[in-house]
């Protein structure tokens, strides 16, 4: 198909380390044009990849008729703003997680022009290790799933990094913990209806920088996730149900050069690791993307999955200053 040409909103290093290097390798996509408010530095990255054209502001971009897709990975704070703005140039746009500050700013993007594709970057759910687990629950090979369990954990002190930054959106809730929320939605194909945490809070920062959390979801399924962006690096998923187990080695930052594996447990069986081929999770998602432009499969989450997702952090932080269960939406 003809490739689709993107543009990339700012330096960020998910985009220089990740999602660049994955659309340069993709195919049915092309890197057209990067933009960085600091020039010298959007020009110096488009120079390492080969990107033609670096721009010395977002809007720069955005007025460029050959960019067709976006991909927007400022801080938090932006992800609507830029996006709205994006959309309004009739540019297509996958926005970085989470996809805004709050479910009310993210609920902003339903005005976005009718035609443009929005998707949220959560590359795990184009990863097909989550595609064949999610396949494997369907198909009921652990019976009817119960509990969905998460530890995501690294460690980070730097005062100048935007995740240690309140203001703007950081902390692990918003950070890492919209991981195990997409992810178990993923799974469960189901909404949680209710939530509670224990947030601690960094003294300095203002940031929560651990996280014990529970969600219930309908038919007495549940979520529970344990955060930490000031622990030890660790990730592992659990998921439970009546007759077996999956366990998930690297449930989200699976390398483009080791195979993902899980492991599958059922009584009276020998465990099955499942080891799935070699697969860069950003690339799938550039794919994805931009193959359903070029009227391939369309995208199964858009804008409201991306609010019922932010309905959910929202309802884990109502409950940090309650004390108590809140209702999700």
């Amino acid at each position: 198909m003809k490739p689709v040409k993107w543009g990339v909103l700012s330096t960020a290093r998910i985009g220089d380390e990740f999602v660049i290097p994955a659309m340069v390798a993709a195919h049915g996509a092309e890197p057209l044009a990067i933009a960085s408010r600091d020039k010298a530095r959007g020009a110096a990255l488009a120079a390492k990849f080969g990107i033609p054209r670096a721009y010395g502001s977002y809007e720069e971009l955005l007025a460029d008729p050959d960019v067709e897709a976006v991909y927007n990975p400022l801080p938090n704070h932006l992800h609507v703003p830029m996006t709205l703005a994006a959309t309004a140039a009739g540019k297509h746009v996958l926005c970085e997680k989470p996809v805004a500050m709050n479910s009310a700013e993210a609920a902003r993007l339903r005005a976005a022009p009718k035609g443009v594709t929005i998707e949220e970057a959560f590359m795990v759910r184009h990863n097909p290790q989550w595609i064949a687990i999610r396949r494997l629950v369907d198909d009921g090979a652990i019976g009817a799933p119960r509990a969905f369990q998460m530890v995501f954990s690294y460690r980070l002190l730097d005062p100048d990094n935007v995740r240690n930054k309140a203001d703007i959106g950081g902390g692990a809730m918003m950070d890492i913990g919209c991981y195990p929320i997409a992810l178990s939605r993923f799974v469960f194909r189901a909404d949680p209806v209710q939530a509670i945490a224990a947030f601690d809070r960094d003294p300095t920062f203002g940031t929560d920088r651990f996280v014990d959390a529970l969600a219930r979801f309908p038919g007495g399924r549940t979520l529970s996730f344990v955060l930490a962006t000031q622990g030890a690096r660790h990730q592992r998923v659990t998921i439970l149900g009546e007759t077996g187990v999956i366990e998930v080695e690297i449930p989200v930052n699976a390398p483009a050069d080791k195979p993902g594996r899980f492991t599958l447990y059922r009584a009276g069986e020998a465990p099955k690791v499942h080891e799935m081929p070699l697969v860069d999770q950003y690339r799938r998602e550039i794919e994805d993307f931009s193959a359903s432009l070029r009227g391939g499969p369309p995208l199964e989450h858009g804008v409201e999955d991306a609010i019922a997702n932010m309905k959910a952090i929202d309802a884990f932080f109502r409950s940090e200053k309650s004390g108590r269960w809140e209702d999700v939406g």
